[in-house]
């Protein structure tokens, strides 16, 4: 009912008891009130509830945040905040990927069904998620898997092979239980064919039948078969067994070499010394990046036309409008961004960052907003020196140097929802729940651009409740969510008792010990008896 509609109804009201002698009468003083004072009231009540409904409405994310349960940015114990760099959740899971006891062990290599040849693209961690399906899917084919052959005709124009960035042997060793690996394929079963080993692809996300059903059939007639473009080309929901087996390449078996984990790990110890605990940005706002995101940044013309060019490399990409694609939140965030996302957090302006990133659109102009917001701010070219000269001719090389640091930092960080962001969320989720914020662009976006309607305290807290669930807590790991490679939920348990009390006493350890070292230790020491001395010294 209007607010006209109460105004006659409440005066018809009024003057049909008038005319049957009745009167309105206040309980208080027993007199009559008069029209006039009857729709003031109303009005005023009206008013209020109004103001009342509003104030909820645009405060609804606040409320929802503080009533619902395990959340993160507002107190949950007295008065203790939320801590912005460890969650207090991650000692009770940990990763689990041991092989079940009805998994069967590999089959040798006379007794398989043939050899499979891999051809993995795109850049490293692209084909890092081309690999780990490539065992699985010589697993499911019962195939001996030759060393995957690494993508050197992408955008990144990277000539390092397998052996070049992976330790081979390791890889061999640690899946010998599970699939046979070899190096290549013996030279008297190549002379045997008298050509060159057949080749096919596979669709995006095949199912484990597929396999069965249409490359199983070509590899017992060809005896050598090689899948070209491996990248996705397995289903995302498999077999728990297979799951495991996922994380067992991905998180064990695929270890850098020697000098790439040595000389990561070296960058994290000169951060250390600089500060206790650091923040892993991966900044991925390269020209291609942005090209194939089809984001527009407020370049004008120039920017239009450099990123169309770039977007002419991919044939099969269709038209976009830069401002759906930002509502959708599938612009990266820019580095000015980055930055304002991270304060409004709570990240201290003497928070030192690792930035971890190829050519910046727009070079030093583009990042001096977030250096401005962190003045300690650092690169692998900048922490390294003319130390980093032997990488700098090998993309991969460098980005599996940035894969070490960031995953060893106490926060990562990314602006994106590409490939090595998805995979180091989920390491760092199997290696204990490590904080890792990925943006939530899709809401963020519409924030930063009200950002000069409010003031700092209210962007920040709707900052806080827009990232609320993006923070790498563990119950965000939820089944079916996501890729797996980045929710890799069927390789996390939940901690035992007897285990939780000894992870308490090593967080309850002397404020001396930075938890941080010990996990650098275990994660990239416990396999390397062969670091420096003078680095092992820092590290303990």
């Amino acid at each position: 009912m209007g607010v006209a509609k109460v105004w006659r109804y409440s005066c018809g009201v009024l003057a049909n008891t008038q005319k049957q002698h009745f009167f309105f009468s206040c309980w208080l003083w027993r007199r009559p009130i008069s029209c006039t004072k009857v729709c003031g009231f109303m009005l005023f009540a009206l008013g209020l509830i109004s103001l009342f409904t509003g104030y909820v409405a645009s405060n609804l994310e606040l409320y929802s945040q503080r009533l619902a349960k395990g959340a993160w940015f507002y107190k949950q114990d007295g008065d203790a905040p939320i801590d912005i760099w460890k969650s207090r959740y991650s000692t009770s899971y940990y990763g689990c990927s041991e092989r079940g006891p009805r998994f069967a062990s590999a089959v040798n290599v006379r007794s398989s069904n043939g050899y499979l040849l891999i051809a993995t693209s795109g850049g490293l961690n692209q084909q890092r998620t081309g690999i780990t399906d490539a065992v699985v899917v010589a697993r499911i084919l019962n195939a001996t898997l030759v060393v995957p052959e690494l993508d050197h005709h992408s955008f990144w124009k990277d000539d390092s092979d397998f052996f070049d960035i992976f330790d081979v042997k390791w890889f061999i060793s640690y899946l010998a239980k599970d699939v046979t690996v070899v190096k290549r394929v013996p030279e008297k079963v190549m002379r045997l064919m008298g050509k060159p080993p057949y080749t096919m692809r596979v669709p995006r996300k095949s199912e484990p039948e597929y396999y069965v059903d249409q490359v199983l059939p070509v590899l017992l007639k060809r005896r050598v078969l090689q899948l070209t473009k491996f990248d996705f080309r397995l289903a995302n929901d498999l077999d728990e067994e297979l799951q495991k087996l996922r994380c067992r390449v991905n998180y064990h078996a695929l270890r850098f070499t020697k000098p790439i984990r040595n000389f990561g790990q070296k960058l994290v110890v000169r951060m250390r010394k600089m500060a206790r605990r650091f923040v892993a940005v991966h900044l991925r706002f390269e020209p291609d990046m942005l090209a194939f995101s089809g984001c527009y940044y407020g370049g004008g013309d120039k920017e239009r036309n450099e990123l169309a060019e770039i977007r002419k490399r991919w044939a099969t990409l269709p038209e976009l409008i830069p401002d759906e694609e930002r509502t959708r939140g599938r612009c990266p965030l820019t580095p000015h961004e980055v930055g304002l996302m991270l304060r409004a957090l709570g990240f201290k302006n003497d928070t030192y960052l690792y930035v971890a990133s190829g050519e910046v659109y727009g070079g030093e102009k583009t990042l001096q907003p977030l250096k401005e917001l962190f003045p300690n701010f650092y690169t692998k070219e900048i922490v390294a020196g003319d130390e980093l000269k032997p990488f700098l001719p090998y993309s991969s090389r460098l980005a599996a140097i940035d894969y070490v640091v960031c995953d060893e930092s106490d926060v990562f960080v990314t602006n994106n929802n590409g490939n090595m962001a998805k995979i180091l969320a989920g390491s760092r989720r199997y290696m204990g729940h490590k904080r890792t914020i990925r943006p939530n662009a899709k809401r963020l976006s519409a924030l930063f651009q009200a950002r000069n309607k409010m003031d700092w305290d209210t962007f920040s807290r709707k900052v806080k409740s827009c990232q609320s669930g993006f923070m790498g807590e563990p119950e965000e790991v939820r089944l079916g969510r996501g890729e797996f490679h980045e929710y890799p939920s069927s390789c996390i348990c939940k901690t035992p008792f007897n285990h939780s009390n000894f992870i308490e006493k090593y967080n309850n350890h002397t404020p001396s010990a930075n938890p941080s070292l010990l996990d650098s230790r275990y994660r990239y020491i416990r396999n390397s008896s062969d670091l420096d001395d003078k680095i092992l010294q820092k590290l303990y």
